[in-house]
């Protein structure tokens, strides 16, 4: 087998491997060594006037393609990838598909090239196959492809905390796969890696990154009995937080029983 079959595989089949911090990649096959996600960048305010060109060649700064009020997912890519970069978008839009949340209305996707090399017109081909792939309301409004320079490419992948490298012998760049959870100021709220993602981890991350901008009366009440395990790549049930709201509803349901009670005693007592 060899080092970049090796390779593919341990990004394939290992959870950690997608998210491993970069000065920890030892470990990891040649190509893959300086190569991952940096995970202490949770909470990191991203620069929003940095410069990008979507799809359509129109030029802005990162917040013109965000939504104002609402959150984004990032996605790092590049659109020649053959092999990976497919796999997340693949990923992505398949969830999107099942998301009871409108892309262009409760979020959007900006997509973001790590070769700065790539131009609109490739990114405006790529979106049009996934246009044409998937049936996702929105997504011509809700989904952006950017491009921008090798300065500013460098600057947002820093702050990203992703690494990747040009593999000469392979002639593609090595690199780890995400969503990344930004609020609507920008701020990294929340990192999942992978390329296939459950709808449940998705729209709880999208409404806590949203900050009650979106999302249910039951999201917000999700939210409260399940945390993000990065370990599983989903959120899970935090028990302690379950057992106080399972000790507020027992309160509650024992109000609403020991108040009438209380009143007919105290009504007894007036009337004796």
């Amino acid at each position: 087998m060899t080092k970049s079959l090796s390779a593919l595989l341990i990004l394939l089949f290992s959870t950690t491997a997608w998210a491993i911090d970069p000065a920890d990649s030892a470990l990891l096959p040649e190509e893959m060594q300086d190569v991952g996600i940096d995970q202490s960048v949770l909470g990191t305010q991203l620069g929003v006037d940095t410069q990008f060109v979507d799809e359509e060649d129109t030029v802005g700064k990162l917040s013109d393609f965000m939504l104002k009020d609402r959150p984004t997912i990032m996605s790092v890519v590049y659109y020649n990838c053959p092999g990976l970069c497919s796999l997340h978008m693949n990923g992505a839009a398949t969830v999107f598909e099942e998301l009871k949340l409108t892309a262009g209305k409760d979020f959007n996707w900006v997509l973001i090239t790590m070769d700065a090399s790539e131009t609109p017109d490739l990114a405006l081909k790529k979106k049009i196959s996934y246009l044409d792939k998937y049936s996702v309301k929105g997504a011509e409004e809700g989904w952006k492809f950017l491009t921008t320079s090798p300065e500013n490419t460098e600057k947002i992948t820093e702050e990203l905390g992703f690494s990747y490298k040009w593999d000469e012998k392979t002639k593609q760049f090595a690199h780890s796969a995400a969503f990344y959870m930004l609020t609507p100021e920008g701020v990294i709220s929340q990192i999942i890696p992978g390329v296939g993602f459950e709808e449940r981890t998705v729209r709880l991350a999208l409404v806590q990154a949203a900050k009650g901008s979106i999302g249910t009366v039951v999201d917000q009440l999700l939210l409260i009995c399940f945390q993000f395990d990065p370990t599983k790549n989903k959120f899970t049930l935090y028990a302690f937080n379950l057992m106080r709201v399972a000790g507020v509803f027992m309160v509650l349901v024992l109000g609403l029983i020991l108040i009438p009670v209380w009143k007919k005693e105290k009504n007894r007592g007036v009337n004796s």
